[in-house]
């Protein structure tokens, strides 16, 4: 009887227009995956039955399979959100499962984690107070705190990058009292261990052919020695390209305490290896010192391999952490859960984890967001074709009415 194939497709096409009416509701869901109706037909032949003149009863809704094709990038202005570029999966928690999603719009909370809308927790590898991000392991929430601060750092090592006028006249006496006494000076900031600064002084003295005495002051203080002022000794190849000997040791720099009379020393190496004796102008082209005063986080970014990077008021950064993806054998194993969310199946296999650009894992973008793949104006399409298929399968209903009613007037 054609009421029952009539019928099938009546239910099938509601279906496939709920299918059309969910993608349309979601084309600007950021993450979102459009869905797709697949549809079989339905046969009531029995085995032992012969198959060549069977009629089908209809049709029936096989599955909704969602369609894992990369969507648009869109930029915006908020830097913690995140869009995978190719394959891939973020993994946040409820503290209990894990959980999958395509949307990066993600946000600080207050106890610092990274969170979804859903206040899910990003999953990654928090890095040690080092900044070194352990690889492997099982991943953990990325908690980043507010208050977190760098701690400074002594300055230990410096090098300068200078040339020295060899046409310059040699002079003698103490480059303190009188700057006649000099022939050069330079200056860079150097830290303590508890992140004060000061301005440590270079004074150039040529003290003979190719021969040339550095001293030192802090903040107008010449650098001591013994009871001597401290200085150090270059000698110049005679073609003046380099030092025909390299200085050794180390000197101490002692930076002048506050009012109480408390004073720390920091101990630091010079590199002079880049220093040349040419006839030309004096001139410095590096000068750099590794000390630097603490610092209070004031933001995070994220690059495209998933390091989160601290950026610390004093001008340095340092990773803080590195977000992990997720991807699978069957994504359309996956079961969608809502709230842009997936959990794996036994169809989906298990979670394959990585590092976002390494082997077949998208990389990452940050401020930017993934646009749903919902083709609009293929859904509209869709849905004059699903109405004009409701309509023919009621008129097979209509017809088969009217075929019954013809039976039941006959004489």
């Amino acid at each position: 009887m054609g009421f029952q194939q009539g019928l099938s497709g009546l239910n099938a096409t509601a279906k496939n227009l709920e299918v059309i009416g969910n993608n349309i509701a979601n084309a600007n869901t950021f993450g979102a995956k459009a869905s797709r109706g697949e549809f079989s037909d339905v046969y009531a032949a029995s085995l032992s039955g012969a198959g060549t003149n069977s009629v089908g009863i209809g049709t029936r809704l096989a599955s909704v399979s969602q369609q894992f094709t990369q969507g648009n990038v869109t930029t915006t202005e908020n830097p913690m959100d995140l869009a995978i570029n190719g394959s891939g999966f973020f993994q946040v928690t409820d503290g209990a499962s894990t959980l999958y999603t395509r949307n990066g719009q993600f946000k600080v909370d207050r106890e610092g984690y990274i969170v979804n809308s859903e206040g899910l927790q990003l999953q990654g590898f928090m890095a040690d107070a080092q900044g070194n991000i352990p690889q492997g392991g099982r991943p953990v929430a990325l908690q980043l705190s507010s208050t977190a601060r760098m701690p400074p750092q002594a300055t230990d090592e410096m090098a300068i990058d200078m040339n020295l006028d060899s046409r310059a006249a040699v002079k003698t006496g103490d480059v303190m009292a009188s700057p006649n006494n000099f022939n050069n000076a330079t200056s860079v900031t150097v830290y303590d261990a508890q992140g004060r600064d000061a301005a440590l002084t270079y004074y150039f003295q040529k003290s003979g052919t190719d021969q040339w005495s550095v001293f030192f002051s802090i903040d107008g203080t010449q650098v001591m020695d013994g009871g001597s002022p401290a200085q150090i000794q270059l000698t110049f190849n005679p073609d003046g390209s380099g030092l025909a000997s390299a200085p050794t040791g180390s000197i101490p720099l002692t930076i002048p305490g506050a009012a109480d009379g408390s004073r720390l020393d920091i101990t630091t190496s010079i590199d002079f290896s880049k220093a040349t004796q040419y006839g030309s102008s004096f001139g410095v082209s590096d000068l750099t010192q590794t000390g630097f005063t603490s610092g209070q986080l004031v933001n995070i970014a994220v690059e495209s391999t998933g390091i989160i990077m601290a950026r610390y008021s004093n001008g340095k950064q340092q990773p803080a952490g590195q977000v992990q993806l997720a991807t699978f054998r069957n994504p359309q194993g996956l079961q969608a859960i809502g709230g842009n969310l997936w959990t794996q199946t036994f169809a989906s296999g298990q979670p394959i984890p990585n590092m976002p650009g390494e082997g077949n894992m998208g990389s990452l973008q940050s401020g930017a967001l993934e646009e749903s793949n919902v083709d609009l104006t293929g859904e509209l399409v869709g849905m004059i074709m699903a109405q004009r298929i409701y309509q023919a399968n009621a008129q097979t209903i209509k017809t088969e009415d009217q075929v019954m009613q013809t039976l039941v007037n006959l004489r």
